[in-house]
């Protein structure tokens, strides 16, 4: 019998978590099941895209809020550049950081989040600056550059709200840190899918060269019990004047 598409996904992440535990490459928070997985090297695998002129020519950096892409949300404001960061779930809409107003002292608790409601500003859509460069977490990647996340559809989310306000279009660039061990040799795509640019690990950058993924926007059929989110109403809101 053939997996469907969300089947063969699911089946991708549980082998990639299991590994991950069984090296012992994961870190805290454990178990990393059901996680973005916080890894080991995640800071040299961040460090790997700082001197990429794409990261250095952004000002405003959007990034997810999961545990090892926050080396990245410090180096962004440590750097000057401004964040919006997604709350978890998007129950929260979007969280806006602007580095003047945090001491140096708080930055790294601001890139926790925890520290990002303390720190930032949870902001209405129309609030949002238009987005250089966007950070994303994976649990899996191919050399495609076709991603995996945790399985909710919130990245993807994520991405198609600041779409549909021309927030950020195809050309924006999305870069991820994973684990060597997550790359794998293909991920399926579903309509909602993108793919990422970079990828960047404890041991190398990887810069695809395949065909970019990018939606236009939301699928609202695909959406489901996510129509009832304030952001997701927020949005409809806007785009019905």
């Amino acid at each position: 019998m053939t997996l469907n598409i969300k089947a063969q996904k699911q089946l991708i992440r549980e082998r990639i978590w299991r590994l991950l535990e069984e090296k012992n490459v994961a870190l805290f928070p454990r178990p990393v099941y059901g996680r973005i997985p916080n890894f080991a090297g995640a800071e040299r695998a961040a460090q790997r895209l700082l001197s990429l002129k794409v990261w250095e020519n952004a000002e405003v950096v959007k990034s997810n809020p999961d545990s090892p892409q926050a080396h990245l949300r410090e180096h962004a404001l440590r750097q000057g550049k401004t964040l919006v960061m997604a709350t978890p779930r998007l129950l929260n809409g979007f969280l806006v950081l602007k580095p003047s107003s945090i001491e140096p002292s708080r930055i790294r608790q601001a890139t926790t989040i925890k520290g990002a409601f303390k720190h930032g500003r949870r902001v209405s859509l129309r609030e949002i600056p238009p987005v250089d460069l966007v950070v994303t977490g994976c649990v899996a990647v191919d050399l495609k550059g076709r991603r995996l996340g945790k399985g909710g559809g919130y990245s993807e989310l994520e991405y198609a709200i600041l779409r549909e306000l021309h927030l950020l279009d195809e050309k924006t660039p999305i870069l991820t840190t994973i684990h060597d061990l997550q790359i794998v040799d293909e991920v399926p795509l579903e309509p909602h899918d993108y793919t990422v640019d970079y990828v960047a690990t404890p041991a190398k950058l990887i810069r695809i060269d395949g065909e970019m993924v990018r939606p236009k926007g939301i699928f609202w059929e695909l959406l489901g019990d996510k129509e009832n989110l304030e952001v997701v109403r927020e949005l409809k809101s806007i785009l019905s004047k």
